[in-house]
């Protein structure tokens, strides 16, 4: 059953009206954070999971080397006491 009472369609209308206005400055709002964030971040370099990964495991295998180096210069200084 449809109200035929001027003042609730009026209301209707408006409440509709507000909500689609609501809904666009959302939709704004989104889009102005997205273009602040790209300024932000735009000379920002980032790496990629592989080349981290890559990166890390280098370290990784170079702190292995070192260690190795450091236990064979102390034995070879303990053979010269």
């Amino acid at each position: 059953m449809q109200s035929q009472n001027p003042l609730i369609a009026d209301f209707v209308k408006m409440v509709n009206g507000a909500a689609g206005t609501f809904a666009g400055m959302t939709r704004e709002a989104r889009e102005a954070a997205r273009e602040r964030a790209r300024e932000a971040f735009g000379g920002v370099d980032f790496v990629s999971r592989e080349e981290f990964d890559a990166v890390k495991a280098m370290a990784a295998k170079a702190r292995d080397e070192n260690e190795a180096l450091a236990k064979r210069i102390e034995a070879l200084e303990a053979e010269h006491k």
